[in-house]
């Protein structure tokens, strides 16, 4: 979805349905790699429900070890709503976060890359260095 489009489907999810958020830090992905800090930080959102749930849907081949049953579906997120809505509400609180950490770090330019690797990134971290929010291990900063 188009930023602006997520943004508004955002609130109404946010506001129409039970969802709960999970992350990890950039000290447990350094520490556990990036698949297992993923999959924790949906163990963490499943333990954050208001309520419990008989079956979980994840998007891609792999699951957290969470106390229900787990369905895996490849780009789960074009062929199930609740995976879609799960992706906008990661999507947008991850770009809320950004715009948090651009506030700090304004030559990164966060808000407008979200903490995607692009060129302009790069150059930046280049000419600035790393701040405490980037990956250490990423294959271009070893």
């Amino acid at each position: 979805l188009p930023k602006k489009k997520r943004e508004k489907v955002f609130l109404y999810i946010k506001n129409n349905s039970i969802w709960a958020l999970g992350q990890a830090s950039v000290k447990e992905i350094e520490r556990m790699n990036i698949l297992n800090a993923s999959l924790l930080a949906m163990k963490r959102a499943y333990e954050n429900l208001k309520m419990s749930t008989g079956l979980a849907l994840i998007d891609g081949p792999y699951s957290p070890v969470i106390t229900c049953k787990t369905e895996n579906i490849i780009k789960g997120d074009s062929k199930s709503v609740s995976i879609a809505a799960a992706s906008i509400i990661a999507k947008q609180y991850r770009d809320n976060i950004m715009k948090e950490i651009g506030i700090i770090y304004p030559k990164y330019n966060f808000k407008n890359n979200s903490g995607y690797g692009t060129k302009e990134h790069y150059k930046i971290i280049e000419l600035n260095g790393l701040t405490k929010y980037h990956r250490k291990s990423f294959k271009l900063f070893r």
